[in-house]
């Protein structure tokens, strides 16, 4: 009887892991992480860094480097419109 019911949560659990897509997500990180020509040293760290996205280190880096790239955009177009 037990053996049923612990059989029923794996399935049901197993059902849930699916339908969440979260056995796609950790099929695609493995995936890349075999795909990858050089092996990193902690692959736990690497699996952190795919599935859980930019730190808020990361966004704000990004935001700043945003940022500065637009001011140099604009910058070049000031140039190319005096030359022009």
């Amino acid at each position: 009887m037990s053996y049923r019911s612990s059989e029923a949560k794996k399935e049901e659990f197993r059902k849930y892991l699916e339908s969440t897509q979260v056995v796609d997500a950790l099929t695609r990180v493995l995936v890349n992480l075999y795909e990858e020509e050089e092996k990193p040293e902690d692959p736990v760290d690497y699996i952190k860094r795919v599935l859980g996205g930019a730190s808020a280190a990361d966004y704000e880096a990004l935001q700043l480097e945003n940022a500065r790239l637009r001011a140099e955009v604009e910058s070049l177009k000031k140039q190319i419109g005096g030359q022009v």
